[in-house]
């Protein structure tokens, strides 16, 4: 009968004498029952994953581990210097309560100056962090770090269906894995979709005006839009918004009404607007240059600062508007002061 010694992960205390027979299940169930773990597999003290209880030998000292192993294939690689032997290249994470077996050269060779390959260089980081199993502990997401070590192992980022990149980012950047982060980063740019640049049509542009609360703010670039035909933008916000171009004029007899709508600092520069009804509307700061108002409704509206150069305000109603350091340069038509009582 051969007799091994098996201790858990790579510590070398508190081994179990154990008797060997049957087969490798056989093993890996008294090594889960000896050590109060689920065993998934043993290596040798050179580091060899020790696959059929045939290689096993008498007196032969052996490291069990559980969890998820994760196989560095260079087996030729040379792990960090001062840190030879089977017990010092194995070692097993606890990730948020999940394990992870790898080795210390998986960890540190692609990623050198990670937080990772630091830890592993500079052995006092871990400290005493370990678990009662011996495997260190890492305060991370367990989902997140798993395609963080595929990545370490196999150079490529694999990520499950349901795992949100934006995690997987995080984690990268939490270990300071920079060539994992670009390739993260190309991936989610990847997945977005595209933004929908395609034109609208004005019946669906009045249907959304008419859909929106009059307390909604209103941001867009419509220059050039022909928004004639009863466009109705009665005390909608359009602050900011760039209307230069856009046609209202009244071709069917309905009058475009932007009505109490807050049109502050907003571009219609060149803008087509006869009969446009503007009463009590703010047009502070905005940029009306070279607009067509002939018979504009301006009534109570508030032009402060507003420039109006070049535009046309025949029989145009300014009653009640306030023009305090307004624009009036090059106008195409006279501004009467029966037009303008404030």
């Amino acid at each position: 009968m051969r007799r091994v010694t098996l201790f858990l992960n790579s510590s070398p205390k508190n081994g179990k004498v154990v008797a060997v027979y049957g087969t490798l299940s056989d093993l890996l169930s008294v090594a889960s029952s000896k050590l109060s773990i689920k065993a998934t597999s043993v290596y040798n003290e050179k580091g060899g994953l020790t696959d059929d209880i045939a290689l096993i030998r008498d007196d032969d000292v052996l490291f069990v581990c559980e969890g998820e192993p994760f196989i560095d294939l260079q087996t030729d690689s040379k792990p960090p210097e001062g840190l030879l032997g089977f017990h010092t290249e194995w070692l097993t994470l606890n990730v948020g309560g999940r394990y992870f077996t790898t080795t210390r050269s998986t960890l540190a060779n692609k990623e050198p100056d990670s937080m990772l390959a630091h830890m592993l260089k500079n052995r006092g980081v871990w400290g005493n962090k370990q678990d009662h199993r011996g495997a260190f502990l890492i305060d991370q997401s367990p989902e997140y770090f798993e395609p963080t070590l595929n990545y370490l192992c196999h150079g490529q980022l694999i990520v499950n269906d349901g795992i949100n990149l934006l995690g997987v980012l995080e984690e990268a950047r939490f270990f300071g894995i920079d060539s994992l982060i670009e390739h993260l980063e190309v991936a989610i740019k990847n997945s977005q979709s595209p933004e929908d640049h395609s034109p609208i049509s004005r019946k669906e542009f009045v249907r959304f005006l008419v859909a929106t609360p009059t307390k909604s703010e209103l941001r867009c670039n419509l220059a050039h839009a022909n928004l004639y035909c009863g466009v109705k933008m009665l005390c909608s916000n359009a602050e900011g918004a760039s209307l230069k171009l856009c046609n209202f004029e009244d071709l069917s007899g309905l009058k475009a009404n932007l009505e109490g709508a807050n049109l502050k600092g907003v571009d219609m520069e060149g803008s087509q607007m006869t009969g446009i009804n503007l009463r009590v509307a703010t047009l502070k700061n905005a940029k009306l240059k070279n607009c067509n108002l002939r018979g504009a409704t301006l009534a109570g509206t508030n032009l402060e600062n507003c420039d109006l150069s070049g535009c046309d305000l025949q029989e145009a109603n300014l009653r009640g508007s306030n023009v305090k350091g307004a624009t009036f340069e090059e106008m195409l038509t006279p501004l009467y002061m029966s037009q303008n009582v404030r």
